[in-house]
């Protein structure tokens, strides 16, 4: 396999199970080829973990002297619910919105996070439990396009549902059609506001898949150091050399991959504000 060919390799989903039947080798028992199988598990999991964690920050915690895993939730809740007082000006709003955020903090840190374990690890434990020779199975749900335009579209259904709760339909219509050149250019406001709406939940989404797909890449470029030795089967002069980059070099990434995957969580929360936000004010 070529390096072109381990990254190719590397960056397609699971689309379909393969089971392995006695005397017949792989059979395919299930075919989703419009659907990131492997995107959607690791993002659920992960999702129910992240809930849970909190749940249990939230069951466990005590009026007197706070545990540091209590005492760590504690200060993460309030960074988020005053910035979200900053932000989003409507007290009852906030009482939904604070801990969206929160959530959606939590929930993306730990999709990210999963771009720290090694490249080949759950690829690898997958092939060994399916058999699948060519096991496919990408493991950072941020890193698949469709993820992050799925958060951006449920941050855009939040924003219209707030902007008709709070100016009511006929309000919100009228919004589109006159702010905010006036009435007389209604058609120009109409389109410019949708123009709006759509790059805003484009551009949110792209923001933290572009981030974290190109970490992604750096991580598989990492891992062919130390692959180029192990595919070899032989010892050259550099491939010592090579091999000790390769530690050092992921190291040194991923000690710096945890600003950018908690970066990340918390730009895409800060915009989740900013548009609710938006979707209060009045033009």
């Amino acid at each position: 396999m070529t390096a072109a060919d381990y990254i190719k390799h590397h960056l397609q989903s699971l689309t379909s199970l393969q089971d392995v039947t006695q005397g017949q080798g792989l059979k395919n028992i299930a075919d989703f080829s419009f659907i990131n199988l492997d995107a959607l598990f690791f993002a659920i999991v992960l999702g129910v973990l992240g809930s849970f964690f909190l749940w249990r920050a939230a069951k466990k915690a005590t009026p007197g002297v706070p545990g540091r895993f209590q005492a760590a939730v504690e200060i993460l809740f309030e960074f988020v619910d005053d910035m979200c007082k900053n932000i989003v000006h409507n007290e009852k709003s906030r009482k939904f919105v604070a801990p969206l955020g929160l959530t959606l903090f939590v929930w993306i840190f730990l999709m990210n996070a999963m771009d720290l374990l090694p490249v080949d690890l759950l690829p690898l434990t997958w092939q060994a439990a399916t058999g699948e020779h060519h096991a496919l199975l990408r493991v950072v749900p941020t890193a698949d396009l469709n993820t992050t335009l799925a958060l951006a579209l449920g941050v855009l259904l939040i924003c219209i549902f707030y902007n008709i709760k709070i100016k009511g339909f006929g309000g919100w219509m009228h919004e589109l059609f006159s702010a905010p050149f006036g009435a007389k250019l209604a058609p120009a406001n109409f389109i410019l506001n949708i123009v709006e709406f759509i790059s805003k939940t484009i551009s949110h989404g792209m923001r933290l898949f572009g981030n974290m797909y190109a970490g992604e890449l750096v991580f598989l470029l990492i891992a062919l150091l130390g692959g180029a030795w192990a595919a070899s089967g032989s010892v050259g002069v550099l491939d010592p050399v090579m091999f000790v980059f390769h530690i050092l070099a992921g190291l040194v990434w991923a000690i710096f991959h945890i600003l950018v995957i908690t970066l990340q969580a918390f730009i895409f929360m800060a915009l989740t504000f900013v548009y609710i936000g938006q979707a209060h004010d009045a033009h």
